[in-house]
């Protein structure tokens, strides 16, 4: 299917199909009913059963996501000089990356938990809407229904990064309405879709998506129809979600009528009381940042502590809650749980570099009581993820790769040589398949979980990653480490991705061999 053909009604499937693939469930728990509000503070267990349990019944949602679309653009580089024609950095480009923003970003963090999606928005007749389409529509579970409107210009946020630093952001927008018909058109198909999701989530950006009577009449057919409603809203302005079942405002987006102080959890709450009394919410959550977030509903006003470690960018974490709440509501768990799942989620983003996403084992590992060196053990995602973090903070990458198929002296010798030339070392390791093709039918003689496990327990090894290609130049490019370390016996020509590393600034280390020992090559050799 086109979604982008310059045509918007035949872009579209017929009002009345509602999206493939997703399972009708029935409406979500009622919120509470009015009462008397107490004020609670909640700090999590984080090795509760009932989160674990939780996080496993994410998966099984089905979500309605209708907002403002717009495409996430990193271009990262290094600065090296000053321009002559301006005081300003030249940014020597390395790579750029796009991601899909916005109401695309509850996009990819409900894909993060293996919840089904369907998207609802409008996008423009241009490059950036057919590079938005792809994106969106490349994720599993997803069934994007874009609309295009001639003429209008696809959302576009553009950062300019150099070693882990913001250097710019540029934005390409217009923030007009959409035409009335296809706001008409978006209704009606929204409307269709809401009996084949859980729960509906308004994503305002305030990007015109939304303007008017849109969301109250989103909110009036979602009601309808049994479902609920979640308004991640821009601005203070909030009189048009009135009758929202959660609508999560940032601190900073509470109406000054409310005469809120900063800093001061009891305006906070007497805010957020005076919002959901206006405008008939069911509850409202408050996002704090590091302050954590408050939930007043009916009944309670309950704090949550905030459970990042480390902050490295705070861009899409509201997303982030927005999408594990949903989720967590769409397969009917208590809302204060939903919150729960949500505050460890934005703690686990706000930890990663760009506009991340908290996947189901990132929650799992967050939760686990056990520290244990298992936790070195990542996949690829992960790994860009962990690089992306200690490169953000000046550490230089080393990296290694190989079967380590029986760990003797040699090996750890070469890793503790490694270790030395880098803040953070990550070890490529051929998985099973890799290593037979390499090694022979009898190999390996340990399989690749038990291999990573004895590698992820030597000091000297910081992540552990396995690869399935005969070769580690994909992972290597990926990974980009400053730092290639083989051993010895190895001609600089045969090192696998020296070039790679060199042309990027990087250096590669051939390693002394340990005196006395057989080299890990040579054992590698004789055994093959």
């Amino acid at each position: 299917m086109n979604l982008l053909d310059p045509q918007p009604e035949a872009a579209l499937p017929p009002a009345d199909l509602a999206p493939a693939g997703l399972v009708p469930t029935g409406p979500a728990p009622d919120m509470p009913a009015p009462d008397q509000v107490a004020t609670d503070l909640v700090v999590p267990d984080p090795a509760a059963p009932d989160l674990v349990a939780a996080v496993r019944l994410l998966s099984r949602a089905s979500v309605l996501v209708v907002g403002d679309v717009m495409l996430d653009r990193f271009i990262y580089g290094q600065v090296t000089r000053i321009s002559p024609e301006a005081p300003v950095p030249i940014l020597s480009v390395q790579r750029e990356v796009g991601y899909p923003g916005g109401a695309g970003n509850v996009v990819r963090n409900l894909t993060a938990l293996g919840a089904a999606v369907a998207l609802v928005s409008v996008v423009g007749d241009d490059q950036a809407g057919s590079d938005l389409t792809g994106l969106v529509g490349g994720q599993p579970g997803v069934e994007p229904w874009l609309l295009v409107q001639g003429g209008r210009t696809t959302t576009i946020k553009t950062r300019l990064v150099a070693d882990g630093q913001h250097l710019l952001r540029t934005d390409r927008e217009v923030t007009t309405p959409i035409h009335p018909r296809l706001a008409e058109r978006m209704i009606s198909i929204a409307t269709d879709a809401m009996a084949a999701t859980g729960v509906t989530v308004l994503s305002d950006y305030r990007k015109g998506l939304l303007a008017d009577d849109v969301a109250a009449r989103l909110i009036a057919a979602a009601h309808a129809a049994g479902r609920k409603v979640i308004v991640d809203p821009t601005g203070p302005d909030c009189a048009c979600y009135a009758g929202a079942d959660l609508i999560i405002p940032n601190v900073r987006d509470l109406p000054e009528s409310a005469i809120l102080v900063a800093g001061d959890e009891a305006s906070v709450i007497a805010a957020a009381q005076a919002l959901r009394a206006r405008h008939g919410f069911g509850a409202v959550l408050v996002t704090q940042g590091p302050a954590g977030m408050t939930l007043v509903d009916a009944t309670t006003a309950r704090h949550f502590p905030a459970e990042a470690a480390d902050v490295y960018d705070v861009s899409g974490a509201g997303d982030t809650v927005t999408a594990v709440i949903a989720a967590a509501i769409a397969v009917k768990l208590d809302l204060t749980l939903a919150v729960r799942l949500a505050n460890i989620a934005a703690g686990i983003v706000v930890g990663k570099v760009g506009t991340a996403v908290a996947r189901t084992a990132d929650l799992m590992a967050a939760l686990s009581p056990e520290g244990g060196t298992l936790r070195k053990v990542v996949s690829r995602q992960a790994a860009l993820e962990q690089v992306a973090r200690w490169r953000h903070r000046g550490d230089r990458i080393g990296f290694t790769n190989g079967c380590f198929d029986m760990i003797h002296p040699g090996y750890v010798h070469l890793l503790d040589v490694a270790r030395d030339a880098c803040e953070r070392l990550v070890v490529g390791l051929n998985d099973d398949a890799g290593t037979r093709r390499l090694k022979g039918p009898n190999r390996p003689v340990q399989p690749e979980t038990v291999r990573a496990a004895v590698l992820a327990s030597l000091p000297s090894v910081d992540l552990v990653t396995v690869f399935e290609e005969d070769t580690p130049a994909a992972l290597i490019e990926a990974l980009r480490p400053d730092v290639l370390v083989k051993g010895a016996d190895y001609n600089l020509d045969a090192v696998v991705g020296a070039d790679q590393v060199r042309a990027w600034g990087g250096r590669v280390l051939l390693a002394d061999l340990l005196p006395g020992q057989t080299s890990p090559a040579n054992t590698e050799r004789a055994r093959g």
